[in-house]
C-alpha cells in the first residue's frame, strides 16, 4: 500500500506546525492498515476528521450564522461519491464512500445527505458535538471584526491511495473557510475540481476554492500527466491556479507507485510512506 495524505495548503503558524505534523502522520498510519485503496483513503481521512487540529469534521471552521457545513467527496476508477452542506455527520467521507459503493447517484447535499445517512446506517450527531469553544471564538472575533470569508485562510483534508492490485482512490474533506455564506459549496467535493481519480492517477487539491473550481485543478493535474511526469505535472497545474490569482495544493499517486505533490502556499501539511517509515512535512 502507498498513501499520501495534506492537512490543508496555508499560512500553518508556528505554534500549528506540531499537531499538523503529527496528524498527518497518525493519517498515514491509519490508512495503511488497511487492505484496499478505497478503504485507506476512507481511514486516514477519518483521521483528520476527528482531529481537532483540522478543517474537517470535529472542529470545521463556522459559517457566517456560526454553524457547522461540511462537504466530502471519495473517488476511484472515475466514478465517485459526494456530500455538501451536511451538520449532522461526524465523518462526511464515510457518507460519501458509502455514496459510491451503492452506485445509485453521485452526489447528495443538505438535508437529503443526512437522510441518505439515516437510512443506510452511516452515524449521525448533534452538529452542536462538532463544534469547538476555539471555532466559537473565533467566529465572534470574525463577526466583531466584520470580516469577509476571502480575508482568512481555506483549509481542507485529503489522502490518495494505490494498493497492492494497481487500485487507485482520492478522497478529499472539508469545512469550508471561515464565516463563509451559508450554503455556499466550495471545490472539494467537486469531481475534477477538489478531487479527481481514474485508473491511472489519483489528486486531491486544497486552498482557495473558487479559483480550483475555475482550473478544476485535479483534472488539470491528471491531464498533464499524461504528457509529463507526475511531480512536473502538478507544479505546472499549480502554475494554471496561480495564473487566475488562486494559491493551494495538490497530492498524487500514479499506477506507478510515484508521488507528486506541490503547493504554492507558505506551507502544506503532508506525508506518505515508503514501505513502512512514514515521511512527513510541512
Amino acid at each position: 500500500m502507498k498513501i499520501i495524505v495534506h492537512g490543508g495548503a496555508w499560512a500553518i503558524p508556528d505554534n500549528a506546525v506540531e499537531d499538523h505534523l503529527k496528524g498527518v502522520t497518525q493519517a498515514v498510519k491509519k490508512g495503511l492498515k488497511e487492505k484496499n485503496a478505497l478503504d485507506a483513503v476512507e481511514k486516514a481521512i477519518n483521521t483528520m476528521e476527528n482531529d481537532p487540529t483540522f478543517d474537517a469534521g470535529y472542529g470545521s471552521f463556522l459559517n457566517a450564522n456560526g454553524e457547522i457545513e461540511l462537504d466530502a467527496i471519495i473517488a476511484e476508477n472515475s466514478n465517485f461519491g459526494a456530500v455538501a452542506g451536511v451538520s449532522k455527520v461526524r465523518n462526511p467521507i464515510s457518507l460519501a464512500k458509502k455514496i459510491l459503493r451503492d452506485n445509485e447517484v453521485n452526489f447528495i447535499i443538505c438535508r437529503g445527505a443526512e437522510d441518505y445517512a439515516e437510512k443506510n446506517g452511516v452515524p449521525l450527531c448533534d452538529p452542536k458535538e462538532l463544534i469547538m469553544e476555539r471555532e466559537l471564538k473565533r467566529w465572534r472575533r470574525i463577526k466583531k471584526e466584520n470580516k469577509k470569508p476571502e480575508d482568512f485562510f481555506h483549509s481542507t483534508v485529503g489522502a490518495v491511495a494505490l494498493d497492492e492490485n494497481g487500485n487507485i482512490a482520492a478522497g478529499t474533506s472539508t469545512g469550508g473557510t471561515p464565516n463563509k455564506i451559508p450554503g455556499r459549496v466550495g471545490d472539494s467535493p467537486l469531481f475534477g475540481a477538489g478531487c479527481y481519480a481514474n485508473s491511472s492517477v489519483g489528486i486531491s487539491a486544497t486552498g482557495y476554492g473558487e479559483c480550483i473550481m475555475r482550473v478544476l485543478l485535479s483534472r488539470t493535474v491528471a491531464e498533464l500527466y499524461k504528457k509529463m511526469e507526475l511531480e512536473q505535472a502538478c507544479k505546472e497545474a499549480l502554475t494554471v491556479l496561480k495564473n487566475i490569482g488562486g494559491y493551494g495544493g495538490v497530492i498524487s499517486i500514479d499506477v506507478k507507485g510515484n508521488f507528486g505533490y506541490s503547493f504554492n502556499t507558505p506551507r502544506m501539511a503532508y506525508a506518505f510512506n515508503e514501505g513502512n517509515k512514514i515521511n512527513s512535512f510541512i
